[in-house]
């Protein structure tokens, strides 16, 4: 039943890589999709740097999804469309993916990682 438990709090982190992954792609970095998808594997190691190591990508995501919000959002306000929703649905998906990494401070997870107590 832990098991399930712990498979469970680890959506939030998959589904961020996975859009990740589906972002790269669409803007041709196939390679970079790849890593995304690749990395998932390391979840099923149990050390403790594991979950250091995916906070800090998901926080490079949570850059990256800032980022695109800007590009897409000039680009536009230049050709004088609508971009308030895209900046709300981006800004979303920014914050889901910084969240994300939270779920690695659960005493569960903190366990199966061997991590110590903060």
């Amino acid at each position: 039943m832990l098991r399930i438990m712990n498979i469970l709090r680890l959506i939030p982190v998959v589904l961020s890589f996975l859009l990740l992954a589906a972002h790269s792609y669409r803007s041709g970095g196939v390679v970079l999709a790849g890593l995304c998808v690749v990395i998932l594997l390391l979840l099923f190691f149990r050390k403790p740097w594991i979950p250091k190591l995916f906070q800090f990508l998901l926080i490079l995501g949570a850059l990256e999804w800032l980022r695109s919000l800007y590009y897409f959002a000039a680009m536009r306000i230049a050709w004088d469309q609508p971009w308030t929703r895209l900046a709300f649905i981006l800004g979303a998906v920014a914050l889901f993916t910084a969240l994300s990494g939270l779920v690695f401070n659960s005493k569960a997870l903190r366990a199966r990682y061997r991590m110590k107590a903060p």
